[in-house]
C-alpha cells in the first residue's frame, strides 16, 4: 500500500515523459509519432486523478505535478507543432524568421489556463474553457490531417498560413473563454447520470472508426458545440420552470 499511494504521481510523470518524447518527434517533423505519444500522455493524465481519488491520496502535490506535466504535453508540444507547421511558409521580411513563433501563443494560453484551473473551484465536475488535453489533440492532429488523404480538399485549407494563424488565435481564446463544457470523467457507474458523456463517447468512437485521424479535430469541435448547446438548453429549461 505504501508504494501504491505513489501510483497517481507516477502516472503523472509518465505523462510528462510522453510529452518530452513527443516534443523530440515534433522537432524531427515526425508528427504521427508525436501525436501517438501525446495520446499516451493524455491517457496517463486521465487516470492519475482517477487513481488518486480511488486510493484517497489526492492532494496539493498531485495537483501541482499534474499541471506541470500538462504544461509540457498539452502546452509546449502543441505550440511547437504549430510553429513547425507555420515554419514551412514564406512571410514578408523582416518578420519571416519570427512569424512562425506566433504558434507559441497556444503554449502561453495553455499556461494561463492551467494556472487558472488550479485556483478555480467551479471546475471540479465540469470545465470552463476547452481543457488543454483536448486542445492538444486538436492541434497535434492537424499536420497529419493536412496530408490525409493527400487529395482531400481540406489539405489545401490546412496548409494556408492565414488559416493556421486563425486556428492559433482561436485555440488560445477557447482555452480561456467562459464556455461551460461537460467533463468526460465518470466518477460513478450510472448510465442515467452520464447519458451525455456516454453518448458522446459512442459518437466519437463511431467517427474514429469511419474517418480515422480526420475524426479527431471534428470530435473536439463537436465537444465544444455540444457542450455549449447542452448548457443553453439546460438553462432555458430551468428558466421555464421558474
Amino acid at each position: 500500500m505504501a508504494l501504491l499511494k505513489h501510483l497517481p504521481n507516477f502516472l503523472t510523470l509518465l505523462n510528462l515523459l510522453c510529452g518530452c518524447i513527443a516534443l523530440v518527434h515534433a522537432a524531427e517533423f515526425n508528427f504521427e509519432a508525436a501525436f501517438s505519444w501525446v495520446c499516451l500522455g493524455i491517457f496517463f493524465d486521465f487516470f492519475d486523478g482517477f487513481f488518486a481519488r480511488k486510493l484517497g491520496v489526492a492532494g496539493p502535490l498531485g495537483v501541482q505535478l499534474d499541471s506541470l506535466a500538462d504544461m509540457v504535453t498539452s502546452g509546449v508540444v502543441p505550440g511547437y507543432v504549430m510553429v513547425c507547421m507555420l515554419s514551412g511558409h514564406a512571410f514578408p521580411m523582416p518578420i519571416h524568421g519570427y512569424f512562425p513563433y506566433i504558434g507559441f501563443l497556444i503554449t502561453l494560453g495553455a499556461c494561463y489556463r492551467l494556472a487558472n484551473f488550479n485556483i478555480d473551484t467551479r471546475q471540479s465536475d465540469s470545465f470552463i474553457g476547452l481543457p488543454t488535453p483536448a486542445n492538444t489533440l486538436f492541434i497535434t492532429s492537424l499536420p497529419i490531417v493536412a496530408h490525409f488523404p493527400p487529395d482531400a480538399s481540406w489539405t489545401v485549407v490546412l496548409q494556408q498560413p492565414w488559416v493556421l494563424v486563425a486556428i492559433t488565435l482561436l485555440s488560445t481564446w477557447v482555452m480561456n473563454a467562459p464556455l461551460p463544457l461537460f467533463s468526460l470523467k465518470i466518477k460513478k457507474f450510472s448510465f442515467s447520470a452520464y447519458k451525455l458523456q456516454l453518448g458522446f463517447v459512442a459518437y466519437s468512437i463511431f467517427l474514429l472508426l469511419v474517418l480515422k485521424i480526420v475524426a479527431v479535430p471534428l470530435i473536439i469541435l463537436s465537444y465544444v458545440i455540444v457542450s455549449v448547446l447542452h448548457t443553453f438548453f439546460t438553462r432555458t429549461a430551468l428558466g421555464m420552470k421558474k
